[in-house]
């Protein structure tokens, strides 16, 4: 089977670090005997090159210095930032739909995959209704609040793109709660892209050194919808003799605000912010912390966390974790099993849950090994790739099933 990924960023040369989670899903679906070829936006002029093993159509949509919608951040942040972007979108999809059409005219592919469907299920209706070559889509969570929020006249195209897919995919429960009260009768499969993990060889757990504290760790993007600031409310709830370290890997726009918090409740002493880190470095968080917590929050635009994929990260280290229940997070965070789930923005359920972890080692592993398991068993690679090669080959069987018919 080969198949066409419609996409909004794909790598622009080897070690490109964007949208990793995508190369290692082309490698291993190639595994699986699925050959993925890839349509991608331009990127200041590129043309179409093969990125590491991997064809990559690139389509012009603008001159080369302003063909920059994509790649160096999400096209919706680009155009926030900047609202001149907008214009270039009327031809982005032009010039998308022409391309996808004419390379799903050429009779290679047996189907065709868009991801973020607003804009690019347009491009594949459009390779569709040129080819019959069958289309997949799959919806992530932030494209339809964005829609909601900023462009609710989309509306209607958001239904004529899921009603002209063959298969609809998305990465939680959520998102496809949203997507079903935003397109009556949507059934959309969940299939959590960008959520798989390797397994890891687990060392035993590390007792805690007497006196040392109890190490916490948030990794993230600082923005409103992680919910950091609710987390330092916590922490100053959290008894001092409890000994519980915070510390924060990431940064963004809020980061010095929540440094000016943490000192307003009198836990600078107990809250580390490390900003960003190499990736052996963050391993080495990963490794060496004693709980994981994403305090995530419904922000001021109406957006919370899609899936939550730093907590399988967290997990796969055999790490219990705490958890707002918001947005995709429930599908990860099993309460009482693996971790603790409480109600986004209480700070308080949010301390208890704390101090129950800090206080009871033997629960703390427990739930670290039940995570793991859990991770191993519904958001590993193998798992991933399976559900996805199946949907492809319903999918192309239906199809066609209903030509011969």
């Amino acid at each position: 089977m080969k198949v066409l990924y419609l996409v909004t960023a794909y790598p622009r040369h080897p070690g490109d670090v964007i949208t990793p989670w995508m190369v290692e899903t082309i490698r291993r679906l190639g595994e699986r005997g699925v050959t993925v070829e890839v349509l991608a936006p331009s990127y200041r002029g590129l043309e179409t090159q093969v990125v590491e093993g991997v064809r990559v159509h690139r389509f012009r949509y603008a001159p080369r210095r302003l063909e920059t919608l994509t790649h160096d951040q999400t096209a919706p942040d680009r155009i926030r930032e900047r609202p001149l972007f907008l214009g270039l979108v009327p031809s982005y999809v032009a010039a998308g739909s022409l391309a996808a059409a004419r390379l799903a005219r050429s009779g290679e592919f047996d189907l065709l995959h868009a991801f973020w469907p607003l804009p690019h299920g347009l491009l594949g209706l459009a390779a569709k209704r040129a080819s019959g070559v069958p289309l997949v889509c799959t919806f992530f969570g932030v494209e339809l609040t964005w829609m909601e929020s900023d462009l609710p006249f989309l509306g209607p195209v958001l239904r004529r793109i899921v009603r002209g897919s063959d298969g609809v995919t998305v990465i939680s429960s959520y998102t496809g709660e949203r997507l079903r009260k935003l397109v009556p009768g949507a059934d959309p499969a969940i299939i959590p892209f960008g959520a798989t993990v390797e397994p890891r060889e687990i060392a035993p757990a590390r007792a805690r050194r007497p006196g040392a504290p109890f190490e916490l760790l948030f990794v993230g993007r600082l923005v409103e919808r992680k919910g950091v600031h609710v987390l330092l409310e916590a922490l100053a709830r959290v008894e001092p003799e409890r000994r519980v370290l915070l510390r924060v890997v990431g940064d963004g726009p809020e980061r010095e605000p929540l440094e000016r918090r943490a000192a307003e409740l009198g836990v600078g002493d107990r809250v580390v912010f490390e900003g960003f880190v190499s990736r052996g470095e963050l391993e080495a968080r990963f490794a060496g912390c004693d709980a994981f917590v994403l305090p995530a929050v419904v922000d001021a635009k109406g957006d919370t966390e899609g899936l939550g994929v730093v907590l399988l990260e967290a997990m796969s280290y055999g790490k219990p974790v705490i958890a707002s229940a918001a947005g995709g997070i429930v599908d990860i965070v099993r309460d009482r099993r693996n971790g603790f789930l409480v109600p986004p923005g209480d700070a308080d359920a949010l301390a208890e849950a704390v101090r129950r972890l800090a206080g009871d080692a033997a629960r703390a592993a427990e739930m670290g090994a039940a995570g793991r398991e859990d991770v191993e068993a519904g958001f590993s690679w193998p798992v991933i790739v399976d559900r996805l090669a199946t949907l492809y080959g319903r999918v192309a069987r239906s199809r066609a099933g209903a030509r011969e018919t």
